[in-house]
């Protein structure tokens, strides 16, 4: 179950569907993503086909990302079966 966004468009968008500060061509991959994430145990329960399940390193260790579109990820951490800290990015 997702506890935590870091992202507040993000939050916002999974709580009531707005586009308003998320990139609205993103909305269909996001909502796929966020639903299977909140239904998840574990990270690699995100582990799709396409969308590229990773672990982060850096300043990021601990946090695992999937694949939106071109440069933008669905981060996020586990704490047990929750997930939480998600966020929407460009880490590159």
């Amino acid at each position: 179950m997702i506890k935590s966004f870091l992202h507040d468009g993000l939050q916002l968008f999974f709580e009531t569907s707005s586009k308003a500060k998320i990139r609205p061509e993103h909305a269909k991959r996001l909502s796929y993503q966020l639903q299977r994430l909140d239904a998840s145990a574990s990270p690699q329960d995100m582990d799709v086909p396409g969308w590229k399940l990773h672990p982060l390193s850096h300043d990021l260790v601990g946090h695992w990302s999937v694949w939106v579109n071109g440069n933008c990820r669905l981060t996020f951490k586990f704490d047990g079966t929750d997930a939480f800290l998600v966020d929407y990015q460009d880490y590159h």
